[in-house]
């Protein structure tokens, strides 16, 4: 078994597609399908087997009906963590992420994750305010 996507809420998807796609160092996927109408929400890849869709906040009664879930479509996730691979690609994120001025003060040593413990971690905010937590493992 493994992840396959996760879904956050954003008021714009193209410029949320486009911040993690430049910042965060994604892949698009279904990005210019969204932007021509063709597609109901954008997503980035993490990996070949992991995607983040972002869809937007305006359709989440239409997801609520849909789902059948009473109500929890556009609650805001805790976060989501991204394994960045290696320190290099960490690091390198971190100094992005500086460059455009997003807080990646929260910082933490040894967190443990899907794979156990990961020397290092920080969170941060996207374009929408949900909190992302970049990691590397040794």
């Amino acid at each position: 078994m493994q992840l396959d996507h996760v879904v956050i809420w954003v008021a714009d998807p193209l410029k949320s597609a486009e911040w993690f796609i430049d910042v965060v160092g994604l892949q698009p996927v279904r990005v210019d399908l969204y932007a021509k109408g063709e597609a109901p929400f954008p997503s980035v890849r993490v990996n070949e087997n992991s995607i983040i869709d972002l869809s937007p906040l305006a359709d989440a009664d239409a997801v609520n009906s849909m789902t059948k879930t009473g109500g929890s479509a556009g609650h805001p996730v805790n976060h989501i963590c991204i394994d960045m691979g290696s320190r290099e690609a960490y690091e390198a994120l971190a100094e992005r992420l500086a460059a455009q001025g997003v807080d990646t003060s929260a910082r933490r040593v040894v967190t443990y994750g899907a794979k156990g413990n990961a020397p290092h971690a920080f969170y941060f905010q996207d374009l929408d305010g949900n909190v992302i937590e970049a990691r590397y493992y040794d």
